[in-house]
């Protein structure tokens, strides 16, 4: 599928978890369409792979980063102003957390959980908005259909994305003034390496399972999201903020 014109030529986006699955997507269609990118995750190998499949550093920078660290989220942006000039927004994608009921979850891995999924996301955006371009910026968060319902077995994932949900509404209400955009992203059953370990946590048949709890009747693919982040970074959503997206093929049942 031939890329559409969004707009996005020469502005730059940090996206993090960018060295697979949703992250590695997404980068992939910032680029497409013109895009340059800092790429962050802590897979140092990765990264550099996906660099030079972007076309090298005139158009991707590879940072290897831990979003839990709070050197990381400056690091990225100063790299980008250093490189290009203009910083013009983020994908933030965290790593999910531990998996588990809520009961069997002890406080070391809720601390860890919110260090990354919400802490660490939170000062990606802080870093972009300190230094947005002066046309304004968008940040994009990649939650989960748990922000409108419970997954089952990701107690974790449950109770910490949607409050980052309503933290990207505030942030779109506050920023909205200065032009700037907050979105969040909820991904339904995406076939990622994420999705396929969850799969096989719960066992035979679990794929099959949840497709026919899909509309559409099949899992999304990594690019399907991507292109959707792409659109809801770029100018062509420039009337869209503190919207939760869902690319889940139907899945959510609620509004």
């Amino acid at each position: 599928m031939s890329p559409m014109d969004l707009g996005l030529t020469d502005r730059v986006y940090v996206v993090t978890g960018a060295s697979r699955g949703l992250g590695r997507a997404s980068a992939h269609a910032l680029a497409a369409d013109g895009a340059k990118v800092v790429l962050c995750s802590r897979d140092e190998a990765g990264l550099a792979a996906l660099a030079d499949e972007l076309g090298g550093a005139d158009h991707a920078l590879a940072l290897p980063g831990d979003l839990s660290d709070e050197a990381t989220a400056p690091r990225l942006v100063a790299a980008a102003v250093g490189r290009w000039g203009r910083i013009d927004g983020a994908l933030i994608s965290a790593g999910g957390p531990k998996p588990g009921p809520t009961m069997a979850i002890d406080d070391a891995t809720w601390r860890q959980g919110f260090e990354l999924v919400f802490l660490g996301a939170l000062r990606v955006a802080r870093a972009v908005v300190a230094s947005a371009s002066q046309e304004g910026a968008s940040i994009a968060f990649v939650l989960s259909s748990s922000v409108k319902q419970p997954v089952d077995g990701l107690a974790t994932s449950n109770g910490l994305r949607p409050g980052l949900a309503m933290l990207a509404k505030t942030m779109a209400e506050e920023l909205g003034p200065r032009s700037i955009r907050v979105n969040g992203l909820l991904p339904g059953r995406l076939d990622t390496d994420r999705v396929r370990e969850l799969d096989e946590g719960i066992g035979s048949g679990a794929r099959a399972r949840f497709e026919e709890r899909i509309p559409l009747r099949r899992y999304g693919l990594p690019e399907e999201f991507g292109r959707v982040a792409a659109f809801l970074l770029s100018p062509a959503s420039s009337y869209i903020t503190g919207a939760m997206v869902p690319v889940d093929g139907g899945m959510i049942r609620s509004l």
